[in-house]
């Protein structure tokens, strides 16, 4: 069944078990889980393993960082490291097998969808899942892309919802509640353009910087540029750069060019660019620079 064998499947037709599991070994067949295995050549990707749960599982439905994967929302894990996770709503699955994570929990129809052969929860339920599930720069992160213009695995995203939709549905289902869920939706920003702006954005709040995200500045040559983080009253930029390297000549070239065009804003008065490393690996130097720097520009 598109690529996948099932044991019970196959036992039911009259095969042992041993003998099904010398054969298929022999034939090149590589086991996906207890149960599952995958045809020869066939890579026992994201999308093979849910779908191999779900044939064994018919009632579990794909959710959170999964569902979020199959979306193409970014979220901190990634999608090539995404746990298989479900939810089942007849709320009787006791056990779903190694390495499955399955949330007992009530599911309308209209909150499930069809993609790549599989059902998961729509991106609203799926934010909606991660915000009250957490943690929160998870969820933050998969909101602040879900909700922007996104060039994912090679392939342009539009945004899948908006804000206030989410806040609409936060508010039916979450009412009286204490969620810190809809707390965690205000922190979102749908300008950001990337996990790693998202989380310097988060780190810089949580150490009392609100900065401007994706200020709008014009260069001397009357150019329109979007700085990442702007502290327009010092006149302070921050850049972040994401992992992928300069991958030619005329992308390096462009680089320069556009981090000597802000430096030259009337707006800005110093600039810091900081990595993706930085950010997720030693956020407290970053936000000691930013304060050194802030410091510095007030002083003068």
């Amino acid at each position: 069944m598109g690529g996948i064998l099932l044991t019970p499947r196959a036992v039911a037709a009259g095969w042992s078990r041993p003998s099904l599991a010398r054969a298929l070994r022999t034939g090149g067949w590589t086991r996906i889980r207890y149960g599952a295995w995958a045809e020869p050549g066939r890579n026992p990707d994201l999308v093979t393993q849910l779908r191999a749960v779900q044939l064994l599982e018919p009632r579990l439905i794909v959710s959170h960082r999964s569902a979020a994967a199959l979306w193409r929302i970014e979220t901190l894990t990634g999608a090539s490291k995404a746990p298989l996770e479900f939810i089942d709503p007849q709320l009787t699955l006791r056990r779903a097998g190694s390495g499955v994570h399955a949330y007992r929990m009530p599911l309308a129809a209209l909150d499930v969808a069809e993609r790549q052969g599989l059902w998961l929860t729509t991106p609203l339920r799926t934010l909606t899942d991660l915000l009250r599930q957490g943690p929160r720069d998870e969820a933050v992160v998969a909101l602040d892309s879900a909700f922007s213009y996104r060039d994912i695995g090679g392939l342009h995203r539009a945004p899948l919802t908006r804000p206030e939709t989410i806040a609409a549905a936060l508010a039916t289902t979450d009412r009286g509640s204490t969620s810190r869920a809809p707390h965690w939706l205000r922190l979102a920003d749908p300008l950001a353009g990337s996990p790693a702006e998202t989380i310097a954005r988060l780190r810089m709040h949580d150490a009392g910087l609100h900065p401007e995200s994706q200020a709008e500045l014009r260069t001397p040559d009357g150019r329109r540029r979007y700085l990442d983080f702007l502290f327009r009253r010092e006149g302070l930029g921050v850049e972040i750069e994401g992992y992928a390297y300069h991958g030619t000549r005329d992308s390096h070239r462009r680089d320069i060019l556009r981090y000597n065009q802000l430096i030259q804003c009337p707006q800005i008065r110093s600039l810091l660019r900081f990595s993706a490393e930085v950010v997720f690996h030693r956020p407290a130097y970053m936000v000691e620079e930013i304060r050194s720097a802030l410091a510095a520009l007030t002083a003068h």
